[in-house]
């Protein structure tokens, strides 16, 4: 994920919508749209960033799961937790395309080759009265980076959040992953300083449910 909380303290980043516009960097915008699509529709996906001609985002599919189980412990490894990886292909597939699936994934390739991924899903602000697009991993291989393919997956994320009508967009980063706090920075985005980040573990869930 984008921060680990247990052994590691996080960041909190956000975008926010602004009347008619949604602020991806410094001096640029997104125009937005009156038509708010319905959550879990299928997406065509263009890219309007600089990247190389055989570069492509498109949503996963049911049969990606290896792809996006092998990218997650790729991510895992670049945050120096290569251990804590759990999942497993049979519970994505689960989580990813059961019948209410909790999350949604866009791939990102070279050629044919998986070079990155982002996982989001769903909040909800009561005071803006919207849902919001929370981004849980974005990850690029440290091979493949410096050629604009993690930008190119945040503006199609914020294409999808601002299609489907969400409020802001927000992430968490490791307080030491100093590369990616300039990189967000530089796209407008806001780091929440003041906000500090609560986790239960499954075991502590159970525990107070058991209260």
């Amino acid at each position: 994920m984008l921060g680990r909380i247990a052994k590691e303290s996080r960041g909190f980043f956000f975008f926010s919508v602004r009347n008619d516009q949604w602020r991806v960097g410094p001096g640029s915008s997104i125009p937005a749209t009156t038509a708010v699509a319905p959550f879990g529709v299928s997406w065509t996906i263009s890219i309007r960033v600089k990247t190389a001609e055989n570069f492509e985002i498109r949503p996963a599919r049911i049969e990606d799961v290896p792809i996006i189980l092998e990218l997650i412990r790729d991510l895992a490894t670049y945050e120096r937790a290569p251990d804590e990886v759990v999942a497993t292909e049979e519970q994505l597939v689960g989580v990813l395309f059961g019948e209410r699936p909790v999350a949604e994934v866009l791939l990102a390739f070279e050629e044919e080759s998986p070079v990155g991924f982002a996982v989001y899903f769903y909040s909800f602000s009561t005071w803006l009265g919207r849902a919001g697009l929370y981004l849980e991993d974005l990850f690029v291989k440290p091979e493949k980076r410096g050629k604009g393919y993690g930008r190119a997956l945040l503006v199609e994320l914020a294409k999808i959040a601002r299609d489907r009508g969400c409020g802001r967009m927000e992430w968490a980063v490791l307080n030491w992953n100093e590369p990616a706090i300039k990189f967000y920075r530089a796209l407008g985005a806001t780091p929440m300083n003041e906000w500090t980040v609560f986790r239960l573990t499954r075991d502590e869930i159970a525990r107070l449910a058991n209260d």
